[in-house]
């Protein structure tokens, strides 16, 4: 009699592990629930290459002060996924912009700003040359990314140069921007250039309050540009 009720108690324990360790399966209605919830949407954050000289750069402000970093700003308040990339450097002139395009657009570019020719003109180099070099960044852009959208941020040179060379100088980016379709902002120091209390010492680059305004100049075309969905 112990024998057997040793054999009984043994099949019971076997029998109460397995009910323990048997998992369960969902229901239909568990499953057909989990696979229809919609999956949260991913938003792409697309780029703003914003190639230019000091004026990009932010020389002699703040990073924070700086007319690209005002934008980000702008657009992180709208919830808008794009960042801005700032791709300035002091001193640049056309011709030194046109061959450091081919480093700078090995990153994917949505919106290219080019802000380039201030330089230039302060040094007298022939409008033709900067004209040229302009449309081959323009041109290289359209070939590394034909989706992208251009911007050609306008600039003038002071009256210091000579009428002839400032007259040839101004019309280079409205004739740009219509030749190759592009978006103009017609001068990008409109309301800062010339104004003492709106730039640096040295009368070319706008200080922190100058900045803001310049920020404002290339909003005013960008905005427009943005898709709110993305």
């Amino acid at each position: 009699m112990p024998k057997i009720v040793s054999i009984f108690l043994l099949y019971f324990l076997m029998f109460a592990f397995v009910a323990c360790t048997n998992t369960e399966k969902p229901s239909d209605e568990q499953t057909s629930a989990t696979k229809s919830s919609p999956a949260t949407p991913v938003k792409t954050v697309k780029n703003i290459l914003i190639f230019g000289n000091s004026l990009t750069a932010g020389y002699g402000l703040e990073p924070s002060e700086s007319y690209p970093a005002q934008l980000q700003n702008r657009l992180d308040s709208l919830k808008l996924p794009y960042k801005i990339v700032n791709a300035g450097v002091s001193g640049e002139t056309t011709s030194g912009g046109n061959s450091r395009l081919d480093w700078v657009l090995k990153n994917p570019v949505d919106i290219f700003i080019l802000e380039l020719g201030g330089n230039d003109g302060l040094r007298g180099i022939p409008a033709t040359e900067t004209r040229k070099n302009l449309q081959s960044m323009i041109d290289k852009v359209k070939a590394k990314y034909p989706k992208a959208k251009i911007v050609l941020a306008g600039m003038q040179v002071p009256p210091s140069m000579g009428k002839k060379y400032a007259d040839e100088f101004k019309v280079i980016y409205p004739e740009l921007a219509q030749k190759n379709k592009v978006e103009l902002i017609p001068f990008l120091l409109e309301n800062v250039g010339g104004e003492v209390k709106l730039n640096q010492k040295d009368g070319i680059h706008p200080n922190a309050i100058g900045a803001k305004i310049v920020a404002e100049n290339v909003w005013q075309v960008l905005e427009g540009m943005l898709e709110k969905g993305v």
